[in-house]
């Protein structure tokens, strides 16, 4: 009897522990960086991802994927651009999209909440970040052709976006850096229909002379149109000898997710748009009986930087910077779409396991000699659902919160370009040559 005891209870002791969900994994690194030590923070990633240097791809294998986009923009930010972006090219093949529009409820609930041992599935606009920023990547080693061609994987995305039915802000900045990188490759009518597109999200200042340059003076479009505002054409940087210098400033971190528990009662109100009447009268009926008391889904934590304000200096000489893309506001508003869908899922299967172990325990029950095994039984047998549905707190951690740029025309030769925003002060030196440009990439994950 006392070996019977023994391995139930053993397991009990196991599973009651839970499992620690993803935002274990990150917390080292996330910490790391609060702390201003970068490559400290990739160390972390590669202890997580069973490898010993930024140099090593890991098995993608688990979670490693996102593990690798999360190392990929820390190698950004400490200006390793040539491995950040292999890395966001290797996680993007890997990572696989969450079809809000085509999925059912339940399958949405049970990526976002119960299933984080399978795959991670990102939501549209983490997808369509991979291709921006690696776009950054790619035009701070002055990287024309392979920009293009991450340019040209943010129109394939954004095309399987309009056709589920997806909308997203955060398309302004990618098609904003796609217009430049076709305008620097010559490509005058791709260049214009990006930045047509870039227009559509939100007017970039920053755009009138070089709209100036590539229409001539002449009517594109509506969007066009009212950027330049009537002004006349202006010469390009081939033909007055002057260089162009574009610094994009990404800051801050978007909100991490972690796991909380509210009370039932609290849930079924947040769900009660769209919880079915036998659900909702199951759930009731076993918070009466005191069975169920509260339930865990994940939660989207505080901003880390979202009201800082970048400040660039060129030469000594303060520049305007242009607040371009504002992600930590999507993130919120995507969420808080998804949010019913989630707590719905987790109610769900709070009553799965609930029903489960009662019977487990009535079975057992029903066998002569049984009862504190049935009892035990029953409760290892809700304790292991338990465990499975540990919150799904995955996401893309290192991400920044918002993205600033600034454009400016400048004489052929060395410049000094010193940037602060987030405590982090950086300080490049660029060479341009008559007709040129060159691209600056600043990441402060803090």
């Amino acid at each position: 009897m006392r070996r019977c005891l023994a391995i139930p209870l053993l397991l009990l002791t196991w599973l009651l522990a839970g499992c620690a969900g993803h935002e274990s994994r990150v917390k080292a690194a996330l910490d790391a960086l609060d702390a201003g030590r970068p490559d400290e923070a990739i160390a972390h990633l590669n202890e997580e991802m069973g490898v010993e240097t930024a140099e090593q791809i890991p098995k993608l294998e688990g979670d490693n994927a996102l593990l690798l986009l999360d190392r990929a923009t820390i190698l950004q930010s400490v200006d390793r651009y040539e491995l950040s972006q292999r890395d966001f090219q290797t996680a993007d093949k890997a990572i696989e999209i969450l079809d809000f529009k085509r999925g059912t409820a339940d399958d949405i609930g049970k990526y976002l909440f119960s299933d984080d041992v399978g795959p991670y599935r990102a939501p549209p606009f983490e997808k369509l970040l991979i291709n921006t920023f690696n776009m950054m990547n790619y035009l701070a080693r002055h990287d024309v052709s392979g920009a293009k061609v991450e340019a040209r994987r943010l129109s394939v995305m954004e095309r399987y976006l309009k056709e589920s039915g997806e909308t997203t802000a955060l398309l302004g900045l990618g098609s904003y850096l796609a217009g430049f990188t076709f305008e620097k490759a010559g490509g005058r009518d791709e260049a214009l229909l990006y930045y047509g597109e870039a227009l559509g999200y939100q007017s970039y200042p920053s755009l009138r002379d070089p709209l100036r340059v590539l229409t001539g003076g002449r009517s594109e479009s509506p969007k066009i149109d009212e950027v330049v505002a009537g002004a006349g054409p202006v010469d390009s940087v081939a033909s007055s000898g002057d260089s162009e210098l574009l610094i994009v400033v990404g800051y801050g971190r978007v909100p991490q997710k972690y796991p909380e528990r509210i009370p039932i009662g609290l849930a079924l109100t947040m769900v009660s748009g769209i919880i079915s009447p036998g659900d909702a009268a199951q759930a009731n009926e076993l918070a009466a009986k005191g069975l169920v008391t509260w339930v865990n889904f994940p939660r989207l934590g505080k901003s880390r930087g979202r009201h800082s304000i970048p400040e660039v200096w060129v030469d000594g000489r303060p520049q305007n910077v242009e607040h371009a893309l504002d992600i930590e506001a999507e993130v919120r508003k995507e969420w808080e779409e998804r949010e019913p869908t989630v707590v719905l899922s987790a109610i769900t299967r709070m009553i799965t396991r609930v029903l489960a172990g009662e019977a487990v325990d009535a079975a057992v029950g029903a066998a002569s000699d049984s009862g504190i095994v049935g009892l035990l039984a029953g409760l290892a047998t809700s304790a292991t659902l338990t465990a499975a549905d540990t919150p799904d707190t995955r996401s893309w951690s290192t991400l920044p919160s918002n993205v600033a740029i600034c454009r400016l025309r400048l004489r052929p030769g060395q410049h000094t370009v010193q940037l602060r925003v987030r405590g982090v002060m950086k300080e490049y030196r660029v060479t341009t040559r008559p007709g040129d440009w060159q691209a600056v990439v600043m990441t402060a994950l803090r």
